[in-house]
């Protein structure tokens, strides 16, 4: 049995643990860099992120996955939408329906809050996501390029201002 419960600022060393995890799991574990200090502020109700996660515990309290996520705004709907920027869980726990109570409970979150569209990205490799996100009826927008700048990006385009 797996409860699915709002994270707090509390299990900010739990989501640490677990973002290493998804890290090294997307081979991304030279970028991984989660704060804990940084995510205990970014999880209070207060801070300006808008970041949110629910975790995904066993009876006896063992973290096995999480959803970390928060809005975003869609000009051509003029409405909020849900910006799941990861869903995890351990690879000992897959199969047993995690992945999809996580999935679903954003997708009650994001109905609650009046959410017209949910988005997310996914690494092209991996498969596996690929099919579990198609199987909840989800569909790839091929005619959109992720983009990206990095913090040092951010910084010389920021100083041309």
């Amino acid at each position: 049995m797996v409860t699915i419960r709002t994270a707090t600022p509390d299990d900010a060393e739990t989501l640490q643990d677990l973002i290493l995890e998804l890290a090294a799991y997307e081979q991304l574990l030279d970028e991984g860099e989660p704060s804990v200090d940084l995510l205990r502020e970014h999880l209070s109700e207060e801070a300006l992120t808008g970041c949110e996660a629910l975790i995904a515990e066993t009876d006896s309290g063992t973290a096995v996955g999480f959803a970390l996520f928060f809005h975003n705004y869609s000009t051509f709907l003029t409405n909020a939408g849900l910006y799941l920027e990861d869903l995890f869980v351990k690879p000992t726990y897959r199969g047993e329906g995690i992945g999809v109570a996580l999935f679903r409970r954003l997708a009650e979150i994001a109905q609650e809050r009046g959410c017209r569209r949910m988005d997310w990205a996914v690494l092209d490799w991996n498969t596996e996501a690929i099919e579990f996100y198609d199987d909840l009826g989800a569909e790839p927008l091929d005619d959109w390029t992720v983009m990206r700048l990095d913090e040092d990006a951010i910084e010389d385009v920021a100083e041309q201002a």
